[in-house]
């Protein structure tokens, strides 16, 4: 098996004290690769590093358009690695290959190359005083970034982190999930023959508490953290970032309203219901697994939906002809499977689906289920759907927002005054009206709740990866 190291001030090392752990295969359910498995020396090394890149090196000092050609160098570096890459993230957690490589891949790239413009093209403010004073604004680098990236989308996420905080001028020490440790790996590779200088980019591998995680969550030469996971990790980092005064922005779970009125288009609503419930084997933070289906045509969508998802295929995730690989890891999947097995005696009947071969949950559709069962209030991160029918479009509205989440919700209608109405009255971060995970990366992109503190994407990135800074300067007058 190949071993993949902790990448530390621009070279690959093992572990300080030489422990090691297994990545495991969620489809063959065995190792295919040894990781170095990282404690507070590797955490405190990685962050030192870090430090000098970012007090002595030239990364903060480069002009925009400097730095944002190196994130272009690795964009394309990505590119041209997709398939390499794509197949890190399947071997890790069960992803299936036409997803990973053909998606997840060239999302990172197109993450690098936008925050790297974005940053070059942004602009200040000059603010006019009476007084005859000049004002702006400088935003200025904040310094060392934690940057914790989640199993589900190992590397699209991770460089949703790292290419903002890197575009604009900190360094950065990433912490991939355990479960999915390669692909952090072969980025900094590729970073560094982007041309990056040592110590900017930094991974450290490692579990949560006690571990690398906790480290750095922890450590006192961090400037900043951006989390992405569970909401209850979450909240042990907010209190950690609390304890050194260190800003933070957790996007956390979900528990996604997919409300469908009457007059929708049936057969757009449930291509695009399918895809948010299952792409990912239900493995996205963004899933619509509570789908609200006005009664006229509740019936109808029912078996059109049934339909689609007997129809989709289950197998090797290495296979392209593959849509529902393995659930991530055994842990993950006998999460699940506890709530496919209690669907019946929490009050639901599963229409289609169950359990699988392996780690494998096949696409599954519950009905009848109460609205206060853990099936519709819980977030389960995997291939199982409630659908319930509704009435009113207050009684949708009341429906979807009865929830502790509030990362995204979906709206299906052809009437224009509905869709305006509806989004605006829904308790999300992100509202889809006739589609589902469409992104433009200008646009905020977080929850409330229990989804979340603070939003990235944009200038709203560029807020949390830089401290703003007022000048103002007297003006001699003649």
């Amino acid at each position: 098996m190949d071993f993949y190291g902790h990448v530390i001030d621009g070279e690959e090392v093992p572990s300080a004290d030489g422990a090691e752990f297994d990545s495991i295969d969620p489809y063959r359910r065995e190792p295919w690769a040894r990781v170095a498995l990282g404690s507070a020396a590797d955490v405190d090394r990685a962050v030192r590093a870090a430090r000098r890149a970012f007090d002595e090196g030239p990364w903060p000092r480069m002009g925009l358009a400097e730095r944002g050609a190196v994130l272009h160098r690795l964009a394309g570096l990505l590119e041209r690695n997709a398939e390499e890459m794509g197949l890190s993230d399947t071997r890790d957690m069960g992803k299936p290959i036409t997803q990973s490589r053909d998606n997840d891949v060239f999302r990172a790239a197109a993450n690098l190359r936008f925050f790297a413009d974005h940053a070059r093209l942004s602009t200040a403010e000059t603010l006019p005083m009476d007084s005859g004073h000049h004002a702006y604004t400088r935003f200025e680098p904040a310094g060392v970034v934690a940057a914790i990236a989640p199993w589900n989308y190992p590397l699209m996420l991770a460089t949703w982190k790292v290419a903002p905080a890197l575009a604009w001028g900190n360094t950065v020490v990433l912490k991939p999930a355990e479960d999915s440790p390669v692909s952090a790996t072969k980025l900094a590779r590729l970073a560094l023959e982007a041309g990056m200088p040592p110590g900017v980019l930094n991974v450290v591998h490692g579990r949560g508490p006690d571990s690398a995680g906790q480290a750095l969550t922890e450590h006192p030469g961090i400037d900043r953290i951006t989390f992405t996971g569970a909401s209850s990790t979450g909240r042990v980092i907010a209190r950690a970032a609390a304890a050194n005064l260190v800003p933070v922005s957790l996007e956390l779970g979900g528990k996604g309203a997919n409300v469908v009125f009457a007059d929708a288009d049936l057969a757009n609503a449930v291509e695009w219901s399918i895809k948010a419930v299952y792409t990912n084997t239900g493995q996205v933070c963004l899933a619509g697994s509570r789908i609200y289906v006005q009664r006229p045509i509740y019936e109808e969508f029912l078996a059109r939906f049934v339909a689609a998802a007997e129809a989709m295929v289950i197998g090797d995730p290495c296979d392209a002809a593959t849509q529902i690989g393995p659930l991530a890891s055994e842990q993950h999947y006998r999460k699940v499977r506890g709530y496919v097995e209690t669907v019946e005696s929490a009050g639901g009947k599963i229409l289609t689906g169950g359990l699988g071969d392996g780690w494998t949950v096949r696409p599954t559709v519950v009905v009848d289920m109460p609205q206060t069962a853990p099936h519709c209030t819980e977030e389960i991160f995997g291939p199982l759907v409630v659908i319930s029918p509704f009435d009113t479009e207050q009684e949708a509205v009341e429906l979807a927002n009865n929830t502790r989440y509030g990362l995204n919700a979906m709206v299906f209608t052809e009437n224009l005054h509905r869709a305006h109405r509806v989004s605006a009255r829904l308790r999300a971060g992100t509202v889809w009206v006739n589609c589902f995970f469409i992104r433009d990366l200008r646009a905020p992109f977080g929850g409330v709740g229990d989804s979340g503190v603070g939003r990235e994407g944009g200038s709203f990135s560029r807020e949390f990866f830089t401290e703003p800074k007022a000048v103002i300067i007297d003006v001699k007058r003649d």
